[in-house]
């Protein structure tokens, strides 16, 4: 959506990463005047997808681009209004289904009945919009809610290379040879 949006040349966030230009430009947007729909509510299941919402927001700043005769790639007189509705959207979405998570591993016994945590890492860790509805969540369900600080969230490299290294120093599953590994970088 940021890549979309153009927000590289947009003045308050070209030096920003795409998720935190995002989230700088809801602060002060209004996630009302524009409402999309959250994705896959017709699966009664804990999975994400985003793909559908991608498809949405694409075609409602189509429709905006038209409505202000402006190109692809010029920035948006209502930019600020489009991340906040996105962000909003995004963060109910991811709220719904980690709760549906949460129901599940209680009803399952696979959580302790006292001190459950919920862990959040990654890039979604690091956007205070979203970390305050899961803290919200966790709090409404006596769950622990743990997230690294944010500036550990914001690549998942760093996130894999953590793991590797807590990994490396339990003794764990760390590969001691790479002669046989084949990768491809993208």
């Amino acid at each position: 959506v940021a890549r979309r949006l153009s927000l590289r040349k947009h003045p308050e966030c070209h030096s920003m990463a795409g998720g935190k230009a995002i989230e700088h430009l809801a602060r002060t947007g209004n996630q009302e005047l524009l409402t999309f729909r959250l994705p896959m509510q017709q699966y009664r299941n804990c999975d994400f997808s985003f793909s559908g919402l991608q498809n949405l927001v694409n075609n409602a700043i189509v429709q905006k681009e038209k409505e202000e005769g402006i190109q692809e790639g010029e920035i948006l007189s209502c930019v600020k209004d489009v991340a906040a509705a996105v962000q909003h959207t995004v963060a109910v979405h991811i709220i719904q289904r980690t709760y549906r998570a949460m129901l599940f591993c209680i009803k399952n016994s696979i959580l302790p009945a006292k001190n459950a945590t919920l862990v959040v890492a990654g890039g979604v860790a690091s956007n205070q919009y979203i970390r305050k509805g899961l803290q919200n969540l966790a709090d409404a369900n006596d769950f622990a809610l743990l997230c690294p600080p944010p500036r550990l969230c914001t690549d998942n490299g760093v996130m894999i290379a953590w793991n590797g290294i807590e990994r490396l120093r339990a003794g764990l599953g760390v590969l001691h040879s790479t002669a046989g590994i084949r990768y491809k970088p993208r």
